[in-house]
């Protein structure tokens, strides 16, 4: 009953948000305004921060609207105010590129004129999401998606290498004629940054530097725990451990140690520059270490669960064969032991990121200079 009941409002709020849109669309198209949208954070994403940076913004108007939806009811009452202001916008822009589902993307009926561009937050796809988890713990109910049309009316998805292409596929229900290879601007900025973030960190803490430091950034679990705890009572005191939560995960512990930091103020990206070790799971962000090389390793101590309440898309455990654990105790020695086959990187490389790494934001650019002449 309550599944009927809330598909009912949907339908409803649906109808009554195409009838406000339809009059909303009756204002005239700002042929030279970019409509910028993300659930990702209140801030705007690196990758939007990116792209209007190298854009010639003459007579080009960006407009951002950066909300994430959090769990306290202040933070619906915000997003619905956000999807208001989105829904002015999407009627009356030339283009709107979005980082995850934005409700009155999918939801609405646009103008011919307007093109929207997915540019997905994360490198590749090596969890599965959106239409892949429907009916799973860690996912939305089947019901639910098809009524809020989820990921519906994108005209291109901006992906990693074309390995993961079947995945984008099945993730946003999309023929694969809609994607685009180009990779993401953070690649670049990885690629760019590396001295400079390295430079600053060791400045702002000089008795790292003759350190190793371990970095662990671990994925979103949605309904399911994490393992703070475990990790910081095995890391060797010789190391220094940096815990990194993802942005839209709360920290579940208090628990420190001499040697372990969170570093609140740093972003995991720039992190990764200075860490000589990164230890993550199911997080894309595997993908990010790959492209400077980092030795990567993989805490996979709830590896079964995990499969059944989201899914993979690729098999980590043979992937990454040597450095995947259950035993948080083992990845320890495994580190401590220093016989990283960078062999692995390399093939790792080659097999999961797009091809000539540093032209992404060149490349994102150049279309959305297009579809603005259009």
């Amino acid at each position: 009953m309550k599944t009927i009941i809330t598909k009912g409002i949907i339908h409803v709020s649906k109808f009554i948000l195409n009838i406000i849109y339809f009059f909303l669309k009756l204002f005239p198209c700002d042929e030279k305004k970019i409509l910028f949208c993300s659930r990702q954070s209140n801030e705007l994403p690196l990758d939007f921060s990116l792209i209007q940076n190298h854009l010639d913004l003459t007579g080009i108007h960006c407009v951002n609207i950066c909300c994430h939806m959090g769990s306290r009811r202040n933070d619906y009452i915000k997003f619905i105010k956000c999807m208001f202001t989105s829904m002015y916008h999407l009627a009356t822009s030339k283009l709107c590129i979005i980082d995850s589902y934005w409700p009155a993307v999918s939801l609405l009926k646009h103008k011919k004129k307007l093109k929207i561009i997915q540019i997905w937050h994360a490198i590749g796809k090596i969890k599965k999401s959106g239409y892949q988890t429907l009916g799973k713990k860690s996912g939305r109910k089947s019901e639910y998606a098809y009524a809020l049309n989820m990921h519906k009316n994108y005209d291109y998805v901006i992906a990693g290498a074309s390995v993961w292409n079947k995945y984008y596929c099945e993730s946003f229900n999309i023929s694969e004629d809609k994607i685009l290879n180009y990779g993401l601007p953070r690649i670049d900025y990885l690629l760019n940054t590396e001295e400079y973030n390295r430079k600053n960190f060791f400045c702002q803490f000089p008795e790292f530097r003759d350190k190793k430091i371990i970095l662990y950034a671990p994925t979103f679990r949605r309904n399911m725990k994490s393992g703070w705890e475990k990790i910081i009572d095995s890391v060797n005191k010789d190391y220094v451990l940096i815990i990194k939560k993802h942005p839209g995960e709360y920290l579940h512990t208090k628990k420190t140690a001499d040697n372990v930091y969170y570093l609140e103020n740093w972003k995991t990206i720039d992190l990764i520059a200075v860490c000589d070790y990164f230890i993550t799971d199911y997080s894309a962000a595997a993908l990010e270490a790959a492209v400077l090389k980092k030795k990567t390793y993989y805490w996979l101590y709830d590896y079964k669960e995990y499969i059944e309440n989201n899914g993979l898309n690729i098999n980590l455990k043979s992937e990454a064969e040597l450095y995947a654990f259950k035993d948080i105790g083992k990845l320890m020695e495994s580190i401590c032991c220093e016989n990283y086959d960078m062999n692995f990187i390399e093939r790792y490389r080659r097999k999961y990121l797009p091809e000539n790494l540093g032209h992404a934001t060149d490349n994102i650019v150049d279309l959305i200079k297009k579809l603005m002449n259009e």
